[in-house]
C-alpha cells in the first residue's frame, strides 16, 4: 500500500510491478440534486485515509450494443466524476503527466474499461491519469438555465485537479499531455486553449458539434418521449435519460465551444494527431452504401463519386474520409498553419476488421488481449510484431510527453510528413492528397 495527500485528503493505493495505482479519486463533487445539471463543483474533502483501490462508478449511459451489459446501472448512482492515477514514483518529482480522455460518441464509455489500464505507460516513466466525465444527456443535453457542455466542463475540472495534485504523485503539473481517442480526441483539441495542457495527442478526431438549435430539438424530442416539459425542472425529476435515442456532442455555446475542433487549435500547444486508415470499418453501421448519394449528402462535387469508385472499397473510403480522416487532417492543417508544432500519422496496421476505428487504442496502452483488443486485433494481437509496434507507439507518445518530439518529421507548410504506423513503420508525404483536395481541406 502507498499513500498520497491530495488537496481534498489522503488516498491509499496499491503497488504492482513497481507501478503505484490509485483508483476512484473524486476530482469533483457528485453531480446529483442541485448539482446534477450544473457545472462541476469541487470535491468534498474527507478526513482520515481514503482507499483508492477500486474504480468509481461509470457515468449514466446506455448499453454499447444490443446484448451487451451497460457500464452503468441505476443502483450505481451519480457519483461518477473520479480519476485514476498510475505512477512509477509517487515520492519523486518532475515526471511528465499523460491524461487520457476516452471515446464513445460522447454517449458511452468509462475509464474503468480494461483497455485503458495505464500500467505499461506509467512504467516507462510517466504519470498516467484516466477519468470519467458526464455523457449523453447528463453531459451534453441542452437545458435552459443549465450550462451546455457539462461533460467538457468536467474534463476541464479534471485537468485543474491534475494541475493542483500531480506533484504529490511525482508528476510535473506544468508538463501535461492530454491524449484522447475519438470523442476524447475532439474534446482534447476543443480544450487546447484552456491553458491546462502543454501537449495534445488526438487519435481519430471526428466532427459533429451541434448548434444550440439542434441540441434544443434533441431535448424537445426526449421530453416528449418522457412526458415532461423540456426544462431544467422537467428533467430534474427524471432518472438519468439513457434508454431514449438522441444525438449528443459538443454544443456550439459560444463560450466553451465556438466551432469545430479545427477552429480551436492553439499554436502554443504541441500537437500529434492522426487517424486509422479504414476508420469506418470500426463503426456499427452498414459497410456498403450508395457512394453517389453519400457524396451528395456531404456536399461533394460530382467528381467525388468517380474518385471513390476507383478505390478498393468506395463507400468505406468515402465514409472514413467524412467521419474522421478529413476532420483530423483539418485539425493538423489548421494547427500547422497557425504556427503550431504539428505531427500527423496514419495507422495502417490491419486486424480482422482492417485498420478500423479504435484499432490503435490497444497499441497505445499495450493491452493486446481481452475482449476489446481481440475484436480489433484477433490472434495477431499476441504476436511479437504487434507487441513491437505497441512498444514503438508507446515510446513515441511518452517521448512526446517528455520532450515534445514523437520521433518523426513534423507536418509543416513546406512538407506534409506523415507517420505510417505498421510493420514496418514508415514516414511518407501525406497519403490522402486527393481526398484533401476533394474535401477542400486547406493544406498549409
Amino acid at each position: 500500500m502507498t499513500q498520497v495527500r491530495t488537496a481534498a485528503g489522503v488516498v491509499r493505493g496499491s503497488v504492482a510491478d513497481g507501478v503505484h495505482s490509485f483508483r476512484g479519486i473524486p476530482y469533483a463533487a457528485e453531480p446529483s440534486g442541485p448539482l446534477r445539471f450544473a457545472a462541476p463543483a469541487p470535491p468534498v474533502p474527507w478526513s482520515g485515509i481514503r482507499d483508492a483501490l477500486e474504480f468509481g462508478p461509470a457515468p449514466p449511459q446506455p448499453a454499447p450494443a444490443p446484448g451487451l451489459a451497460p457500464a452503468w446501472r441505476p443502483e450505481d448512482g451519480l457519483d461518477c466524476l473520479t480519476a485514476n492515477v498510475w505512477t512509477p514514483a509517487p515520492g519523486g518529482s518532475g515526471l511528465p503527466v499523460m491524461v487520457w480522455l476516452h471515446g464513445g460518441r460522447w454517449t458511452i464509455g468509462s475509464a474503468a474499461m480494461p483497455q485503458y489500464d495505464g500500467s505499461l505507460l506509467a512504467a516507462a516513466g510517466v504519470v498516467v491519469v484516466t477519468l470519467n466525465y458526464r455523457l449523453g444527456f447528463e453531459g451534453f443535453g441542452h437545458l435552459p438555465g443549465a450550462p451546455d457542455n457539462r461533460g467538457l466542463l468536467d474534463q476541464l475540472a479534471a485537468l485543474s485537479w491534475v494541475r493542483e495534485n500531480m506533484a504529490g504523485f511525482g508528476g510535473n503539473p506544468d508538463n501535461v499531455t492530454v491524449l484522447g481517442h475519438s470523442a476524447g480526441a475532439a474534446s482534447a483539441v476543443l480544450l487546447m486553449r484552456g491553458g491546462l495542457a502543454r501537449r495534445v495527442v488526438a487519435q481519430s478526431v471526428p466532427s459533429g458539434c451541434l448548434t444550440v438549435q439542434e441540441a434544443a430539438r434533441v431535448t424537445d424530442e426526449l421530453a416528449a418521449a418522457a412526458g415532461v416539459p423540456p426544462s431544467l425542472s422537467g428533467f430534474a425529476g427524471l432518472e438519468p435519460v439513457v434508454d431514449l435515442p438522441g444525438r449528443f456532442g459538443p454544443v456550439l455555446d459560444g463560450t466553451v465551444v465556438t466551432g469545430e475542433p479545427w477552429t480551436a487549435v492553439a499554436p502554443e500547444v504541441d500537437l500529434v494527431c492522426g487517424f486509422t486508415h479504414e476508420e469506418f470499418r470500426g463503426f456499427d453501421a452498414a459497410r456498403t452504401g450508395d457512394v453517389e448519394g453519400a457524396a451528395a449528402v456531404f456536399g461533394l462535387p460530382p467528381s467525388a463519386a468517380e474518385l471513390y469508385q476507383a478505390t478498393e472499397d468506395p463507400f468505406m473510403t468515402l465514409m472514413s474520409d467524412a467521419l474522421v480522416r478529413m476532420p483530423t487532417t483539418r485539425v493538423a492543417a489548421a494547427h500547422a498553419a497557425a504556427g503550431g508544432r504539428t505531427w500527423l500519422y496514419d495507422f495502417t496496421w490491419r486486424g480482422p476488421l482492417g485498420a478500423a476505428h479504435g484499432v490503435d487504442v490497444p497499441f497505445t496502452f499495450g493491452v493486446l488481449t481481452g475482449r476489446y483488443a481481440e475484436r480489433l486485433l484477433g490472434p495477431a494481437g499476441a504476436t511479437e510484431s504487434a507487441a513491437a509496434l505497441s512498444a514503438a507507439l508507446r515510446t513515441a507518445w511518452t517521448s512526446f510527453a517528455a520532450t515534445g518530439d514523437p520521433g518523426w518529421p513534423r507536418y509543416e507548410p513546406s512538407a506534409h510528413w506523415t507517420r505510417l504506423w505498421d510493420d514496418p513503420v514508415l514516414d511518407v508525404p501525406y497519403p490522402l492528397a486527393d481526398s484533401a483536395q476533394l474535401w477542400d481541406v486547406e493544406q498549409p
